[in-house]
C-alpha cells in the first residue's frame, strides 16, 4: 500500500504575515469574561491579525477581546485599539499557548473600517 498525501488545508489568511515582536495588551470585550489584562509580545502580524504566545488559558475560540497593538504603555496617545476575534488557540509546550486574532475594527476613532481597508475619493 503506498502512503497518500495528506491533504493540504485551504490557506484562510488574505493578508501576508510578518515576523513582528512587538509588544500588545489584551483585555476581553465581553462583560460575560472574566476580567483581565494580558501583556504578551506577538510573534506575527498582518494588517489583519496578530499571533501570539500566553500563558493564559483563558482564550477560546470565537471569544471578543480589545488589543492594543503595538502597546508601549497605557497612556501613550500613539496606541492604536482594536476590537478583534480569537480565531484559533493552540497547546503548546510549557503550560503556553498560540492565539491568533483577527482584528474587526479599530476603537476611538471615526470610522468603523476594518484595519487595513481603504477609502476611494
Amino acid at each position: 500500500m503506498s502512503e497518500q498525501p495528506e491533504p493540504q488545508q485551504a490557506e484562510k489568511r488574505r493578508s501576508r504575515r510578518a515576523k513582528i515582536t512587538k509588544p500588545l495588551r489584551v483585555r476581553p470585550s465581553e462583560p460575560r469574561d472574566d476580567h483581565f489584562e494580558d501583556l504578551p509580545v506577538s510573534v506575527n502580524a498582518s494588517k489583519e491579525g496578530i499571533y501570539f504566545h500566553t500563558r493564559r488559558a483563558n482564550y477560546y475560540k470565537g471569544m471578543r477581546v480589545f488589543v492594543t497593538f503595538p502597546f508601549t504603555s497605557q497612556h501613550d496617545p500613539m496606541n492604536i485599539e482594536y476590537v478583534a476575534e480569537v480565531v484559533r488557540v493552540e497547546t503548546l509546550p510549557n503550560n503556553r499557548f498560540g492565539v491568533a486574532l483577527r482584528l474587526l475594527m479599530t476603537v476611538g476613532f471615526s470610522s468603523n473600517k476594518a484595519p487595513g481597508s481603504t477609502t476611494r475619493a
